[in-house]
């Protein structure tokens, strides 16, 4: 998956900029929120609460906004009631586009993405048109300097991880869900720093794109994030690091 490691850990720098606006904390807070509502406010009984609140953690959120939003996601406090969906279509080149939509007014969330893919020459399509090639999977980027490849691959292994794949400077390290916190424990047990440590869906396969249009596809995609209801984007470029440094 050529560029993407650079790519999530471009977008994990944004993030610690967007962390300054708040932007952060408000996607964080959903994640909590409907997690917490559709898995029970438990961290033992539910990973992704555990992993949402993790990453809050992570992003220096307050310990008392993150009970908040636990409490208004099993309903002991009131709170707005917020919906889970997904939109797939493709960018301009072909690129397969997963959206991760948290939204507490689906009717006004619809028509403003649909607006998006329309603007930058790209195509809503219906459910289950792109999410086949696409798989769910822990995800963690660590830079190539960090460690040899033999050594990661040991420990990786050892913690029940499946794969670690070179990607340019950078490492990937890939595990099944269940497995994602073990393999971010031993990670941090062998002092090994993780620029990105995710559950995000994974492409099968890529689509190669270049110059301009590996430029318009970024754009597309850096629209997409910016949304206010848009979570997660997944898509399932081929793009090279000296582009997606220009």
């Amino acid at each position: 998956m050529s560029g993407h490691s650079k790519w999530a850990t471009i977008k994990h720098k944004k993030a610690a900029l967007d962390a300054k606006r708040g932007r952060v904390f408000t996607k964080l807070i959903k994640e909590i929120t409907v997690a917490a509502r559709i898995g029970g406010g438990d961290q033992g009984g539910n990973p992704r609460l555990r992993a949402a609140v993790l990453a809050a953690k992570e992003a220096n959120m307050p310990a008392d906004n993150i009970t908040r939003a636990v409490k208004k996601g099993t309903g002991e406090l009131e709170g707005v009631i917020y919906e889970e969906t997904t939109f797939e279509g493709f960018a301009p080149g072909g690129v397969a586009i997963i959206l991760n939509v948290v939204t507490d007014n689906k009717n006004r969330t619809l028509p403003e993405i649909r607006h998006i893919f329309s603007k930058h020459g790209g195509n809503l399509g219906e459910h289950n048109s792109v999410s086949w090639m696409f798989e769910k999977k822990g995800y963690f980027v660590i830079d190539g300097a960090a460690v040899s490849e033999d050594r990661l691959l040991e420990i990786v292994l050892e913690a029940g991880g499946e794969d670690v794949r070179q990607d340019g400077s950078n490492f990937e390290v890939i595990s099944a869900i269940d497995q994602f916190e073990p393999v971010l424990n031993a990670l941090k047990g062998n002092n090994i720093p993780a620029a990105v440590s995710e559950i995000r869906m994974l492409p099968k396969t890529t689509v190669h794109v270049e110059g301009a249009m590996a430029k318009r596809v970024l754009g597309f995609i850096d629209t997409l994030e910016d949304h206010d209801d848009v979570q997660n984007v997944w898509a399932n470029f081929d793009i090279d690091e000296a582009d997606l440094e220009a």
